[in-house]
This record gives C-alpha cells, sequence and structure tokens, in this order.
C-alpha cells in the first residue's frame, strides 16, 4: 500500500526537520512524500532542500491558507492513502504508518481510519499535556462537536474524489466539515488505529485561546448545517466538561 504524506509549511524553519526528520524514519517501504509551503521566508525551504532526493515533491508558492495547500497536496497524491503531517507535527514512533497500513488490510472496506495523538509543549516535546483519543468516536458524535483526531486519520484518495477536497470557506472547521461529509453525509466505513500516531506541539490556531474556541465552535455548528445535519451551540458545547478529561489521561505513548 502506497501512502502519501503531506506536510504543509509557513515559515516553520524552527519545527520542519523533527517533522521530515521522523518521516524518513518510518518502517513501511512506501511512501511518498509531499510539502507544500506557502512561500516561506525564513530557513524553512532552505531546510526542506537538505533532503533533495528523498522527498517526492516540493512546491513553494503562495496559497490562501491552510487548507487551500492542503487541497495542492491532495490533488498531487498518487498513494492508495492519504495523511496530513503538518509541520509542527512528527510521527510518535518510526513504525506509525505500519499502524496505519494494518487498519487498512484488517478492514479493506475502510475509506478512512484514525488512530490517537497526544499534544506536547512547543518547548518540551517529550511532555505530554493531552491525549487526543478516537477509541469512543462515533460518527453521530460529530453532531455535538467531536471528531476524531485530524493529525491521526488517514484517507483514501478515492474517498476524496466522493466527498472532494477541504472546504475554504472555514478558517479552523475545514477538517471537521470534511469528517461531517464523509461519515455523516456519504456515511463511508472507517476503521479505528489502537495507536497513537502523531505527537502535536500545542499553539496551533484551533487551539489559541477562548477567541479561537468560539469561532471553531461556531464554524462546527455552520458546518453541519451547510451539509444538512442538524446540531445547534448548545449541544456542540455540551463535549467541554468531557474534553478536560483529556487532559488527565495518561497517554499510552513512547517517550522521547
Amino acid at each position: 500500500m502506497k501512502i502519501s504524506i503531506i506536510t504543509v509549511a509557513y515559515n516553520s524553519a524552527a519545527t520542519i526537520r523533527d517533522t521530515i526528520d521522523s518521516v524518513m524514519r518510518q518502517t513501511h517501504p512506501d511512501i511518498e512524500y509531499i510539502v507544500i509551503d506557502g512561500a516561506s521566508n525564513d530557513e524553512t525551504m532552505a531546510i526542506v532542500g537538505e533532503y533533495s532526493g528523498r522527498i517526492a515533491k516540493v512546491i513553494s508558492e503562495p496559497d490562501k491558507g491552510l487548507y487551500d495547500a492542503m487541497n495542492k497536496g491532495i490533488s498531487m497524491a498518487t498513494g492508495d492513502v492519504i495523511g496530513i503531517l503538518n509541520s509542527d507535527d512528527f510521527f510518535e514512533t518510526d513504525q506509525s504508518l505500519e499502524a496505519v497500513v494494518r487498519a487498512f488490510e484488517a478492514n479493506p472496506q475502510a475509506q478512512l481510519a484514525f488512530g490517537d495523538i497526544v499534544f506536547v509543549e512547543a518547548d518540551d516535546i517529550a511532555t505530554v499535556t493531552r491525549y487526543y483519543g478516537a477509541a469512543h468516536f462515533r460518527p453521530w458524535k460529530l453532531r455535538f462537536g467531536w471528531m476524531p483526531p485530524h493529525p491521526g486519520t488517514y484517507v483514501r484518495k478515492e474517498a476524496y474524489a466522493q466527498v472532494g477536497k477541504y472546504s475554504t470557506q472555514y478558517r479552523i472547521s475545514a477538517d471537521y466539515e470534511m469528517f461531517v461529509r464523509l461519515l455523516l453525509v456519504k456515511k463511508l466505513p472507517w476503521a479505528r488505529i489502537d495507536d497513537v500516531l502523531v505527537r502535536m506541539r500545542a499553539g496551533g490556531v484551533s487551539t489559541a485561546g477562548l477567541r479561537s474556541s468560539i469561532k471553531l465552535n461556531a464554524e462546527i455548528v455552520q458546518a453541519c448545517r451547510r451539509n444538512g445535519i442538524y446540531t445547534n451551540m448548545a449541544m456542540v458545547l455540551s463535549k467541554l466538561p468531557f474534553k478536560l478529561l483529556e487532559y488527565i489521561r495518561r497517554p499510552r505513548s513512547v517517550s522521547h
């Protein structure tokens, strides 16, 4: 099984080496690695250039934001399965993609599969601050604001052909809206990967404080309604007490 990994970057010189190295160390033999840079003006592309010949496809040009860049990568991908590993994230182990392949091989009907991720401090990647798991996720929970961890999600290329690419109407929640289309509108079969796949540095746009949280939840309601799925803000906010448990639960992950 060929897996395409897409890394979207913009001024990511401080972190992208960790991301690339974690891809290069993967033991799965059939990986197509694609880097989509938004015309960085720091040393990002110089670092990417150090891996010339080992990264299948690289472009660096202005884009219309994160999801536009992801869409460029999806259009370029030729793998059977596509995953997105952003430039401040990295794989939990060298066998993370082997776990992805096992899940699809065990569930050949699955059009997407998702595993768990952990959040770490930006300046202390060995310390886990939050465990974001998918063990109890079910598609109906999308109506209540729950979604699987996007950095731990892998989608068959043919599924994107069915549902389309990420909507650029959303600043924070296009990944959530994609799950709505995949799992509630098209009702595509899915599989669970019982592994921590990715470490994610805290501080991204969707975790950047109260204002972002308000925007995120408003977009979640909008994403459901635009796809004919009923929800409301009270339903979405009901998840918040349970989200606190993600900061308490001890992760099942290796030490870095």
